[in-house]
């Protein structure tokens, strides 16, 4: 097996790394410190397995499995146990509580080897971050979108968003006068974001309240927000309805 090691503690990814050690068939081939080293390293070095810590700065490892996408299994690690019921949501092969004995660590490795492998490895990977996904619709508001650009992760601030755009299967979203194109359907990512800051004012469009400079009649019965940076979003009747309230 093909492994990464992520944690933000050097003495814990020490830990692992000896006890890892112990079995002939484990290779580690990576060992990362932060989420976005984790991301890089999962798209590149393609592991069967990334042993991966919960909380870490920047990229939380929940953030790490809905970016890597599914293309490895995972054992998340934490000194917390209040993640135990998430991580198996997100369809983790195990979950080892901080510190951990070399008896428990040996039957993660025993699941692992089971699952790699198997038909149904491909499926719950895909199923991974499915949940991931999932579960980070439930965690509103969203306070920024995280956006993968090749191997880098573009990190949007919610509060920098101008507005966000369908298009096809993806989304585009607009902040600071730069666009990024992600992999979401607008509705699941209304979802995520606060209803009291953002406004779906089209079927295609949703926009920052803050953003909003002026509201401009277009066409016979038409309107359009005008927002900071001169863009013209289409406001549709629904839109601007729901605008009026929200202004009075």
């Amino acid at each position: 097996m093909r492994v990464i090691i992520v944690d933000d503690e050097q003495l814990a990814r020490a830990v692992l790394r000896e006890h890892l050690a112990a079995y002939p068939d484990v290779e580690i081939v990576g060992e990362c410190a932060n989420g976005f080293e984790a991301v890089k390293a999962i798209a590149e070095l393609a592991p069967d397995l990334v042993f991966l810590d919960i909380q870490m700065p920047k990229l939380d490892g929940f953030e790490v499995v809905e970016l890597a996408g599914a293309k490895t299994q995972y054992v998340f690690v934490t000194a917390y146990d209040q993640f135990a019921l998430r991580a198996f949501e997100v369809h983790a092969l195990d979950y080892l509580l901080k510190p951990f004995s070399r008896e428990r660590l040996e039957q993660a490795v025993a699941h692992a080897r089971e699952r790699i492998g198997s038909p149904q490895a491909g499926l719950a990977a895909s199923g991974a971050v499915a949940a991931a996904q999932e579960a980070a619709q439930r965690r509103t508001p969203l306070e920024r979108i995280l956006i993968r650009d090749g191997a880098r992760v573009q990190v949007i601030p919610a509060a920098q968003i101008d507005y966000i755009e369908a298009q096809d299967d993806y989304v585009q979203v607009v902040a600071s006068g730069k666009a990024w194109l992600k992999s979401q359907r607008l509705a699941e990512l209304e979802e995520q974001l606060d209803p009291g800051a953002f406004l779906r004012v089209h079927r295609s469009y949703i926009v920052s309240l803050a953003a909003i400079e002026r509201i401009d009649p277009q066409g016979k019965d038409g309107h359009c927000a005008v927002l900071r940076g001169g863009a013209r979003i289409p406001v549709s009747r629904g839109g601007y309805q729901k605008l009026r309230e929200l202004m009075r």
